[in-house]
């Protein structure tokens, strides 16, 4: 049996584009079993915002998952924003997990913002000043809930949703100047901590779409840019596609 996931993020709706994908989205149901939502739903964070892509991607005859971006946190609204979210039937995840019932079998999704940091060799430390700590700390903190969200589905196959990314592979084409700004090895030692089948995340706009992380999971940048559709639609089964 196969689990269709449809997928996408930094879609950064606000009044301007609502619309933009809801003709593709109506499509939805005869494509893909559940729609997961990669982080910079909105512009600026507002709640006027999250109204927008409760429109946008609410009553589509699939379940929707998300997890939040760091232009969904801009404008400090981020309780308000998730209550809109959820009132339209979006799930949202934060160093949490749901398991979603499909023709092809229980998918598990664990989700995490995620934050920067960087990647091996070239990533940074909890040493020094108080502000490089909590930097880092940030950055741990939610690889380890993420791990945690990951190892406690009881499912028959795994995804790790993310906004930051989890390897620099998908980084690519972005300026090698602020690829730690841009996700962190740390996430990705957490997909690889549990059985994961398929790792999603957004933020990277000109990067590439597939990579792997250290422990051979499968990576997709579905950021809107870079998809350049409304949605990507993966295939989970005996392999990933």
């Amino acid at each position: 049996m196969v689990i269709r996931i449809a997928a996408v993020g930094d879609v950064h709706l606000d009044e301007d584009v609502v619309g933009r994908f809801r003709p593709a989205l109506e499509q939805l149901p005869d494509s893909a079993d559940v729609l997961l939502l990669a982080g910079d739903l909105t512009r600026h964070g507002t709640e006027a915002e999250a109204r927008c892509v409760a429109r946008e991607f609410g009553d589509l005859g699939v379940p929707v998952v998300t997890v939040l971006g760091n232009h969904d946190h801009q404008c400090d609204q981020v309780p308000q924003v998730v209550k809109v979210l959820e009132d339209a039937g979006i799930t949202v995840l934060e160093g949490t997990g749901t398991v979603v019932e499909c023709a092809g079998g229980r998918l598990g999704v664990a989700g995490v913002k995620g934050f920067g940091g960087g990647f091996a060799g070239r990533c940074a430390s909890d040493f020094g000043e108080p502000e490089m700590k909590s930097f880092v700390r940030t950055t741990r903190e939610s690889a380890d809930a993420l791990a945690a969200a990951l190892l406690s589905l009881d499912c028959d196959a795994l995804v790790a949703l993310t906004h930051y990314s989890p390897v620099p592979d998908t980084l690519v084409g972005e300026p090698p100047e602020i690829y730690p700004f841009l996700g962190s090895y740390q996430l990705g030692q957490a997909i690889d901590s549990a059985p994961t089948a398929l790792a999603l995340h957004g933020h990277a706009h000109h990067g590439t779409e597939r990579g792997t992380t250290p422990g051979g999971v499968l990576v997709r940048n579905v950021a809107h840019p870079v998809i350049k559709q409304a949605y990507s639609v993966y295939h989970l089964g005996d392999q990933v596609d």
